[in-house]
């Protein structure tokens, strides 16, 4: 399979993306040298080699959630740009008397 400038189109339609003259070039270019990068994998002889989900085996390498550094409410409402005693206050983005049902 070859990747033509009608190929393009359409997976820039469906990407919503829009391409120059050159732009496209450039895209049927990179889509064919991925594609025979794949034809060149496909000749290798796979059998007898399991699937991988991941490509190690490490089960999980992240950090231990440990608190390094604690504030205090005071401490987090004095960043805010606006608050009260308790809260911080934020633009409405919900209009519940708008909402459909």
């Amino acid at each position: 399979m070859t990747i033509d400038e009608e190929t393009v189109d359409k997976i820039a339609h469906l990407a919503r993306l829009e391409l120059t003259g050159d732009e496209k070039q450039e895209m049927i270019k990179d889509m064919n040298k991925i594609l025979g990068f794949m034809d060149k994998l496909n000749e290798i002889d796979t059998s007898g080699i399991e699937p991988l989900v991941y490509m190690v085996n490490e089960v999980n390498v992240f950090r231990e959630d440990v608190i390094k550094m604690e504030i205090t409410h005071e401490e987090a409402l004095l960043n805010a740009p606006k608050h009260d005693d308790d809260y911080f206050l934020v633009a409405k983005v919900i209009d519940l008397g708008k909402a459909e049902s």
